[in-house]
């Protein structure tokens, strides 16, 4: 069976599912998404997903044509329909169709598309050897500016760096802030381990506020783990004893090396394969 994409409550063969090219998800990146898992037939954190999702569309004044508890019921049936147990799943509110120009008041119809598939985003082996990565020089966008807070269409700031990240051969790249300071990975929220404590950038460093990396938070907390929320440096990644990254999509998955730098022994830690089994342990429960 081909995969179903919902649209708007209808369901489309893969080929078919279509929106207006005057939408303005598509002209502008005028549009919120989430990228959830499922585990056993399950989304995990799914109301924090919803939460998310709705106040980025608060802020960005786009008036949802349905509520919750109605986008919620649309991602199970779309998992279930298409038979996915463990999965990966892109649920994507647009604008709406307008006109050319900027005006989001001439928009009108909003789309809510859900997309489900099998995800690998790294190959096991990565999770067993780790990532090499570098540093962008792309600076993460101002949150004064835009919300990083925002989970938008519109991922260009991102996407820049995951090229400069590509052309050093990494498919990763670590971005820092207006200020000098570590944000996030293209893709990911990073975090720390020095002697035994967790430390990860905190909101104001300009990240998304990761789904899994607050899963990742709560679990290191309920092991009895330091975890601080505290802005970095890249003299902080370098020395650190482990670097991993969390992600919707990666999970947590280690990295081994920045800038041509080893971090600690230049291998997956012991801490991070801790917390990615007691992770695995919550979202498979």
């Amino acid at each position: 069976m081909g995969l179903k994409i919902y649209i708007n409550g209808t369901y489309y063969a893969k080929e078919d599912a279509k929106i207006s090219v005057f939408d303005h998800g598509f002209l502008y990146g005028d549009g919120v998404f989430e990228g959830m898992r499922a585990y056993n037939g399950k989304v995990f954190r799914l109301d924090a997903h919803m939460d998310r999702l709705f106040d980025s569309m608060r802020s960005l004044t786009i008036e949802s044509p349905m509520s919750k508890a109605g986008i919620a019921k649309a991602v199970n049936e779309t998992l279930a329909i298409n038979e996915i147990k463990d999965g990966y799943i892109r649920l994507i509110v647009t604008r709406g169709a307008g006109t050319l120009g900027l005006d989001a008041h001439l928009c009108s119809d909003p789309q809510v598309i859900v997309i489900t598939d099998h995800l690998a985003l790294y190959p096991k082996e990565l999770y067993e050897q780790g990532l090499r990565i570098v540093t962008a020089g792309t600076v993460r966008t101002n949150p004064a500016s835009l919300s990083p807070q925002i989970k938008s269409l519109n991922y260009l700031n991102n996407i820049l760096a995951k090229i400069e990240g590509h052309l050093a051969g990494c498919v990763e790249a670590l971005m820092l802030n207006d200020k000098g300071e570590v944000a996030e990975c293209t893709g990911d929220n990073i975090f720390t381990v020095k002697n035994g404590k967790l430390r990860t950038p905190p909101t104001a460093a300009g990240i998304l506020e990761g789904i899994t990396r607050a899963a990742v938070i709560e679990i290191a907390r309920k092991e009895g783990l330091s975890c601080e929320e505290v802005a970095l440096t890249r003299y902080d990644v370098y020395t650190a004893d482990e670097v991993f990254l969390t992600g919707s999509a990666a999970e947590l998955i280690p990295i081994v090396a920045l800038d041509g730098r080893a971090i600690g022994s230049g291998k997956p830690g012991p801490m991070f394969k801790h917390l990615l089994e007691k992770f695995h342990e919550e979202a498979r429960a």
